[in-house]
């Protein structure tokens, strides 16, 4: 046997190996909630079907599961982006909110411009907000050496406060009685793929961005910079890498996809900034990025399973006496397995540094 044969046969085993610890912790939601249902006097078959009908049966529903992933593709990309750098970054929820609170102010604050114009800026703007959020813990990270676990998580209190202080106050629609944004220009809003569902062109935008993250990752050098970082930090820095400077890159780069995030769902699903405008999208996109390994195609089928059970545990109410708490249940044990999971192998990082 030939050297080289021997290596694809281990790459190839590798691999079997990647896709066998992505698809674990699903497995094993679905094993331990079939138990729940059973204990309460739910058929788990029947269930799991109607949970797939209702999430990927025709073409109106597989529209509402794309769009219900959009947001949880970019800030799964959002975490994972931090994570190959070796950061633990719990604050792409707060870059949700002020990026989409960004993007509204711009959607109707400045409306009456061209939408080749408002609708960019609207953006842009969201993306810099975003970066410019995580600049103070990147830096505390990179130059103090400052827990980025508690600086992000911190900052995502201090995101959503603020913006329901100005969602509240100086930025309340005249005349609303609810805690919301005027409505954005129609100008600025993201064009709908599927009318009339919500499925609108922040989806094409998310899957380019996993797209050129996949390319950047294996095809450029800064992408593997940032992988030498993640795996040794210690190593890196003998290798002549700027480390520090590398971390606030990195941060500021997955604050800019979560400020993204925020923007597209204000400009696309929600056309306003409301209060509670996340539902914890950043927080799932936690889980996203852990089950899909930070590979560009484990993110986006994480983010249409996390996004094919939100879809369908709205509706299964309607068809079933199965309650919408049992679809929670599901979605938090596929978040505690992966994080399981991830939680060995970012202790053996931190142990090999």
């Amino acid at each position: 046997m030939t050297d080289s044969s021997a290596t694809s046969r281990f790459l190839s085993a590798l691999r079997w190996q990647d896709a066998a610890a992505a698809l674990a912790p699903l497995l094993l939601a679905l094993l331990v909630a079939a138990l729940v249902l059973g204990l309460a006097g739910h058929n788990p078959l029947e269930v799991y079907r109607l949970l797939a009908v209702e999430s990927f049966g025709g073409q109106k529903r597989i529209a509402a599961t794309l769009a219900a992933a959009t947001p949880l593709m970019l800030t799964g990309l959002a975490t994972a982006v931090a994570f190959r750098a070796g950061v633990f970054n719990v604050g792409v929820e707060g870059c949700v909110f002020v990026g989409g609170l960004a993007a509204a102010y711009v959607g109707f604050a400045w409306a009456g411009l061209p939408g080749v114009v408002l609708l960019p800026a609207a953006i842009i703007t969201s993306v810099v907000i975003g970066a410019l959020w995580m600049l103070v813990p990147g830096l505390l990270k990179a130059r103090l050496d400052v827990d980025e676990v508690v600086t992000t998580l911190m900052l995502n209190f201090i995101a959503i406060s603020l913006t329901a202080y100005l969602v509240n106050g100086p930025l309340l629609a005249p005349g609303s009685a609810n805690s919301a944004t005027p409505m954005i220009d129609a100008a600025a809003r993201l064009p709908k793929l599927l009318p009339p569902s919500t499925l609108n062109a922040g989806f094409l935008i998310a899957l380019a961005l996993l797209l050129l993250y996949a390319w950047w990752g294996s095809r450029t050098a800064l992408g593997f910079e940032t992988r030498m970082a993640g795996l040794n930090a210690r190593f890196a820095t003998a290798s002549g890498i700027d480390v520090p400077m590398l971390v606030i890159k990195m941060m500021m780069l997955s604050g800019a996809i979560g400020g993204l995030a925020g923007g597209i769902h204000a400009l696309g699903a929600v056309g306003r900034f409301v209060a509670g405008f996340s539902p914890g999208y950043g927080f799932t996109g936690i889980a996203v990025a852990l089950l899909g390994r930070g590979s560009a195609l484990g993110i986006f089928l994480a983010a249409v399973l996390f996004g094919a059970l939100t879809t369908s545990g709205a509706t299964i109410q309607l068809f079933s006496d199965v309650p919408i708490e049992i679809v929670n249940i599901l979605q938090g044990m596929v978040m505690i397995f992966a994080v399981a999971r991830f939680g060995w192998i970012f202790g053996k990082r931190r142990a090999a540094r």
